[in-house]
């Protein structure tokens, strides 16, 4: 003999996942913002000069153009990584210096080339943008964005 499924039985089932898969869902949610805050995020070296840096790249929009650990446009090179590839582990002062000089370089005047404008950046922007690079150089990305493998 088969039981039938009540409409009491029906809600109860409802109301009951329901309930359950909110808590995972508020679980994982606690779970991931912990892991941000204390794995992921550079938070010791979170200076105002840092912060200064972020609102230099919000407002001059830099991110039409580059991509910041994979968010953005991608006419132009990713710069989560930028203090690292130009030798910021092993000489900061010098990673830093690179930066501006090259921000200070721009448009390069190479003919027939996509080419990133010169911003006319006071000196404190750009040692701020710099420090904002540096300091997004330091979140834990766990590998993100991916990078193509050589052949």
């Amino acid at each position: 003999m088969s039981e039938v499924l009540t409409k009491s039985t029906a809600r109860n089932i409802f109301y009951g996942g329901s309930l359950f898969f909110f808590a995972i869902f508020v679980g994982l949610t606690a779970q991931s913002r912990n892991y941000i805050l204390t794995k992921g995020t550079d938070e010791a070296h979170l200076t105002e000069s840092v912060v200064r840096g972020k609102g230099v790249w919000e407002r001059n929009a830099c991110f039409d153009c580059h991509t910041l650990h994979g968010e953005g446009a991608r006419f132009a090179p990713e710069v989560g990584d930028v203090f690292k590839r130009w030798g910021g582990e092993t000489d900061p002062a010098g990673a830093h210096q690179m930066i501006k000089d090259w921000m200070k370089s721009q448009p390069s005047g190479a003919q027939g080339r996509r080419q990133m404008p010169n911003f006319h950046l006071t000196e404190a922007q750009l040692d701020d943008l710099a420090d904002y690079l540096a300091w997004v150089s330091r979140t834990n990305t766990q590998g993100w964005p991916p990078r193509p493998k050589a052949n």
